[in-house]
């Protein structure tokens, strides 16, 4: 195996700090990703028995975006030790606690097993743009996708060229269509 420099060996051991927008994403994908930095897995060093995993700063938490009907569909579950359950739908929850809603997603997100508890340790959730460990802070994360429109946004699509021939004059109309034969013997 190659040998590391003091420095690249520094670095893979190191707990890097990562600061990640939550304005307008939806709280699933958020969670996949950050679970991810949690452990660990984007490292060399990566051992599911290890908490090798980075530290993760979540920002506007309060503007998290659930697709569809979810803010009234989705529910949270508690107990209180007696006999039932409470209920509570994912707008209550958010109005109440703006960070919770994200915090369940990613708690979900990583294993069950003892080294949770250690990883969620290393999650820093907030409301808003505040945050005290602008300091640390190693990289900016992109959203794996686009904020979603706001509601009542007229989508704008424009297609380059149709998905199917138009008319004699096409040039794809004139392509061989034919398959290759055999060389023969």
């Amino acid at each position: 195996a190659p040998k590391l420099s003091p420095l690249s060996a520094f670095l893979t051991h190191t707990k890097r700090w990562y600061l990640l927008d939550a304005k307008g994403q939806p709280p699933g994908r958020i969670a996949g990703q950050v679970a991810t930095l949690l452990q660990g897995k984007t490292k060399p060093i990566y051992h599911p028995l290890v908490d090798c995993g980075d530290n993760v700063v979540i920002i506007n938490a309060k503007h998290v975006e659930f697709s569809g009907e979810k803010w009234q569909q989705k529910l949270y579950r508690r107990h209180l030790g007696t006999p039932g359950l409470i209920e509570t739908p994912a707008r209550i929850l958010h109005e109440r606690h703006p960070t919770k809603v994200l915090t369940k997603a990613i708690t979900g997100m990583l294993p069950h097993n003892k080294l949770r508890r250690q990883w969620l340790k290393n999650l820093h959730v907030f409301e808003g743009q505040e945050f005290p460990f602008a300091e640390n802070i190693y990289k900016k994360l992109e959203p794996l996708q686009a904020p979603a429109p706001a509601k009542g946004t007229p989508l704008n699509i424009v297609y380059d060229a149709p998905f199917f021939p138009t008319g004699a004059d096409d040039p794809r109309l004139n392509e061989p269509w034919t398959t290759k034969k055999a060389p023969s013997k």
